[in-house]
């Protein structure tokens, strides 16, 4: 057995326990919660700060790790998509090995599980040794191409097939976004996963798709042009992107959101009576580097939202750290209450991915790992200074 202690210790499903101990066994898994005094006569290793559960990073292109520091900030999306998409003729070593130094980094940076996007197999091997869990997010795409589709379906087929399933590792189909996917695709979508699996997608991330699904213009047909392809058949269904999606999903899956730059309450409030399983992925750091703009985050604060947390590629941040993500979101938008910013970036996460029974929160039964910062508990200058969480379990 092991005790750990801090000043604070957060569960996150309760309130903060001060001068806090947590007990675990050789395996991880917290066997009791408590303050000192409950626990007289015991070897106690005492922490500065908090103590937290891992970190969930519930959006992420491990498969881009190579491409870091390869795109310049600020061109846009569709400049973004297009720049990645001419990357070609990487050594696959450099690409494996980038992959493996960025899984390290995340899980040393206390990240416990990610949901992470996958075009390629190139991710497996990494995921079937690391004490991270992956949910692989097999993205598919067929540009809103239907004579695509087949060709599509069976390549993402072998996509899918070499992802790790190990120990608790999980995958499913999901669709790219709703400007990259046909109706044929959604449905093979649909069919192809049982409707507990989580469903990720793309959503409402620059101005050109609002554009382009409420007034029928906009960058995204110049940027098929360039592929040598063209939407010219594509009828705008003068609504949001977002309300065009929902039509499109299972709404007994789990289905995550992710980044909502453009995302408004009224489309929070549609998807809310849509499903109750709807969850929003938020990468801040992301969205300044490729658009330089956020969410309104207050739109999610009054709807209730269940709002988790990404870090998107190395190739679109400065790093892969949820701790330097929530930082942002407090920089910018200092009114989102710091106990909400925690339970976005562990609890809420573990419950998009369908992790929530063995991590996210600090309860007994839960193996979710121990995150420290050196941090005065609701002190804002603290945590926007120079804090770096510490994994300690």
């Amino acid at each position: 057995m092991r005790f750990f202690s801090a000043d604070h210790i957060i569960p996150v499903n309760s309130k903060p326990v001060s001068n806090g101990v947590i007990q675990v066994d050789n395996n991880g898994k917290i066997q009791r919660l408590g303050k000192k005094e409950d626990f007289p006569s015991v070897d106690i290793q005492h922490f500065s700060g908090v103590i937290l559960p891992g970190f969930i990073n519930t959006h992420c292109h491990l498969e881009l790790s190579h491409m870091q520091g390869l795109c310049p900030t600020g061109t846009g999306l569709i400049a973004f998509i297009s720049r990645v998409v001419g990357f070609r003729d990487f050594d696959q070593q450099i690409i494996l090995d980038a992959i493996a130094r960025h899984d390290r980094e995340m899980y040393e940076n206390g990240i416990q599980a990610v949901g992470d996007i996958c075009n390629k197999p190139d991710t497996a091997k990494t995921k079937s040794s690391s004490p991270i869990h992956y949910y692989s997010f097999v993205e598919l795409f067929d540009l809103m191409q239907s004579k695509l589709t087949n060709d599509t379906i069976k390549n993402y087929r072998e996509v899918f097939s070499q992802q790790s399933d190990h120990a608790f590792n999980r995958k499913s189909f999901v669709p790219h976004a709703p400007y990259s996917v046909s109706s044929e695709l959604f449905d093979f979508i649909n069919r192809a996963n049982p409707f507990e699996r989580t469903i990720s997608i793309h959503n409402q991330e620059t101005p050109d798709e609002s554009q382009l699904f409420e007034l029928g213009d906009g960058g995204f047909y110049a940027f098929y042009k360039s592929l040598n392809l063209n939407i010219d058949f594509f009828r705008a269904p003068k609504c949001s992107s977002l309300s065009y999606t929902l039509k499109k999903l299972n709404p007994r899956s789990r289905n995550i959101f992710v980044h909502n730059t453009m995302t408004s309450e009224a489309d929070i409030i549609e998807a809310h009576n849509w499903s109750s399983a709807c969850y929003w992925a938020t990468c801040p750091n992301a969205n300044l580097f490729i658009e330089n703009r956020l969410p309104n985050y207050r739109h999610f604060l009054n709807t209730s939202a269940k709002m988790c947390i990404g870090t998107d590629s190395i190739m679109s941040n400065w790093e892969l750290s949820i701790w330097e993500e929530l930082k942002t979101i407090k920089k910018y938008a200092s009114y989102v209450p710091l106990e909400d910013l925690i339970r976005w970036a562990t609890l809420n996460g573990a419950e998009a991915l369908g992790y929530e029974s063995l991590i996210g929160s600090l309860e007994v039964g839960k193996s979710p790992g121990l995150v420290n910062v050196d941090i005065k508990w609701q002190d804002e200058a603290t945590f926007l200074g120079s804090s770096r969480p510490t994994r300690i379990l």
